[in-house]
């Protein structure tokens, strides 16, 4: 930390106390004239001092491991009186959509979240509607095959959290999150009208199988074309809002303010809430339309519901705050790994003070982070040399780099491992669009003697349980564990992802049990055949959805909080896309793992494990994997868990 951070985050203990006659807010700024080529800080005198109603307002260093607050935790007097001016700007650097400060009592907070909040759960209704009975629609309406139906679930699936990337690389370097998610949902919207007409337009589809001879004519290369391009213009749309709304949603809290910084975490909580609001509503629903009325309705009302999902969001516009993008975060990583092979011969300075840094962060939006003694190698890249100019105005960021631009790099290796031990997590989650309702499928369906429940709609159960735990975890678990860990949040997210990792074991356990009871009837009633349904009820099914629901809300809302927190300031569309890329990679594992268990599983003239006809199969075998790779995988997250360290940041955010 430069000498002067260190001026900065000095405490002022003298200033006159608060009266109401006291103006609430005021500014003097003295300076003096920087010489632009001079590389070090320690000696500047410029002071510049913001005072509310008498208090000195001190950039606060956050300890984000801990929840904590610098300066001691102090707060300042107008925050313990509970006075904000109705001009008092944010801190965090945020902007109106004019490109004018954000005023705190006008803007962002919870205010402005309703209307993403609104958002997020029509276009999550429109993704789930079409996700959760997708592998019915290509085995049914397709003639697709068990195996080549939920692989390409799987391939779409995966590709639907992979194009993330691309929406969080845009936000971040130049459109900001607000415009992508704009830009992005009107492809989205194309992309569902034109799977609408696939399922309306009966030259788009082929015809229904032949109730004499049975026979299923599969659909053609011009369908299949028209269908999968509707399906992945879907997939780009879901990228540019995915990595960017929960984020854009956290952007209405002010980072420097304690009192918004506790609410941001519970807006993690009610983001997911939402998305399973609008999971309920499809996996019920819509999969009853698209099961019992037609596929048409089943797949318009979603695009109606996206549509719905655009004007919600529009109209929150004047209450957002909004973070200006920070430039292309892939150059800044370059500049650092270019910098630092550049300079592989050049020894680290022990005085750390000596290393290359700017009185405010050179990444617009950012604050500045502080040095870590991990990856030493990087802080090559900002150790000054004789060949390095002199003057700041010309120095090449591709020779010299600030700390707080290696410390980004850092940031992101450090994440890297936690990101990884999620992927077989997400493996457990895919499994409830594609073998749980094939294993559904199998069952007693019937309620009652006149209603049949469609067996996609059993994933209204893992909604249900998500409706039920987020509550529960909000207002009783927090404030329990509070207690107990005095961390803000209650558990670490971290701690609470580990917990979600030990119920997604449970979760298959639970999936397995259940299949080894419906094939020891099959074997008692000799039903190899698969034209009658097993005389077991598919509400044998409601514990292991429900258990992957309270997985998904320690896993996955632990997740949302544990990037956003640790991702750079810059780079948090970035980060938010790397943790859902977990969900694709994990969609792919699935998929790869149904690959390599068929293929040697039915060598020899064996059915295998995953046959068409699962009462001669033994799906039971792959749950008791994916439990034991589960376990295996917890193990290794802990020590990723125990190795990591937190980021800490200090300063203003740089405008």
């Amino acid at each position: 930390m430069t000498g002067y951070d260190r001026m900065l985050s000095s405490s002022d203990d003298d200033a006159p106390p608060l009266s109401l006659s006291t103006p609430l807010l005021s500014f003097e700024h003295t300076s003096s004239p920087e010489n632009s080529c001079d590389n070090s800080f320690d000696n500047v005198t410029d002071q510049e001092v913001f005072r509310e109603g008498g208090y000195s307002v001190i950039p606060v260093h956050f300890g984000e491991e801990d929840g904590s607050y610098g300066n001691s935790g102090r707060k300042s007097q107008a925050d313990q009186l509970g006075m904000v001016s109705s001009l008092e700007y944010t801190r965090d650097g945020s902007i109106d959509i004019t490109g004018k400060p954000s005023i705190k009592a006008k803007s962002g907070s919870w205010k402005a979240c309703p209307f993403i909040l609104g958002n997020e759960c029509c276009e999550r209704l429109a993704f789930y509607g079409i996700s959760t009975n997708l592998v019915t629609y290509l085995t049914r309406e397709l003639h697709e095959g068990n195996a080549t139906a939920a692989t390409n679930v799987n391939a779409w699936s995966g590709t639907c959290y992979i194009t993330p990337l691309i929406g969080a690389f845009l936000a971040d370097a130049y459109w900001g999150r607000y415009w992508t998610i704009m830009a992005f949902s009107f492809i989205y919207l194309v992309g569902m009208t034109l799977l609408t007409l696939t399922a309306a337009i009966p030259q788009l589809k082929p015809p229904t199988c032949s109730s004499i001879t049975s026979f299923c004519r599969h659909a053609s290369t011009i369908q299949l074309a028209f269908f999968y391009l509707a399906l992945y213009l879907i997939a780009l749309g879901t990228g540019g809002i995915k990595p960017c709304v929960s984020s854009f949603g956290a952007d209405q809290f002010d980072e420097t303010d304690p009192f918004e910084r506790r609410k941001k975490s519970s807006f993690f909580n009610w983001f997911y809430f939402v998305i399973n609001i609008g999971a309920l509503v499809s996996s019920t629903a819509l999969v009853y339309l698209q099961d019992n009325v037609s596929w048409a309705w089943g797949f318009g009302v979603p695009a109606v519901a996206m549509g719905v999902a655009i004007c919600s969001f529009l109209f929150g516009t004047p209450l957002y705050r909004h973070q200006k993008p920070g430039g292309s975060p892939l150059v800044r990583i370059l500049q650092v790994c270019v910098a630092s092979v550049r300079k592989w011969r050049v020894d680290v300075p022990s005085d750390l003070d000596l290393l290359y840094e700017k009185k405010e962060s050179a990444i617009q939006g950012s604050r500045k982070i502080e040095h870590s003694d991990e990856f030493l190698f990087l802080d090559k890249a900002a150790t000054e040399t004789d060949a390095d100019t002199v003057c700041v105005t010309s120095m090449s960021p591709w020779r010299l780099c600030t700390v707080t631009q290696v410390e980004e790099v850092k940031i992101l290796i450090r994440i890297l491992p936690i990101w990884a031990t999620t992927i077989i997590f997400s493996t457990v989650y895919s499994q409830m669009s594609t073998l749980f309702v094939e294993q559904g499928r199998t069952m007693d369906t019937s309620m009652g003697n006149h209603f049949k429940i469609p067996p996609a709609a059993l994933s209204m159960f893992d909604t249900l349980s998500v409706i039920f735990w987020v509550p529960v975890y909000d207002r009783l678990v927090v404030p329990v564990m509070r207690r107990f860990t005095r961390h803000d949040r209650g558990f670490t997210p971290l701690q609470r992802m580990g917990v979600g990792l030990v119920i997604s074991v449970m979760s298959m356990v639970a999936a397995a049990i259940v299949e080894v009871k419906r094939l020891e009837i099959v074997r008692q009633n000799e039903l190899f055949s698969n034209a009658t349904p097993v005389p077991l009820s598919i509400f044998w099914q409601v514990p292991q959805y429900f258990l992957v629901g309270a997985a998904e809300v320690f896993t996955f809302i632990g997740q949302l909080e544990f990037f956003y927190d640790q991702s750079p300031d810059a780079m948090r569309s970035l980060c938010s896309a790397l943790s859902l890329v977990t969900t694709a990679l994990g969609n792919y594992v699935s998929s790869i793992l149904v690959i390599i268990v068929t293929h040697f599983t039915q060598m020899n003239g064996s059915p295998g494990w995953i046959p068409d006809n699962l009462n001669i199969g033994h799906i039971d075998y792959f749950f008791w994997l994916l439990a034991t790779l589960s376990m295996i995988n917890f193990f290794v997250y802990l020590a990723c868990a125990h190795w990591y360290k937190y980021k800490k940041v200090y300063g203003k955010f740089s405008t």
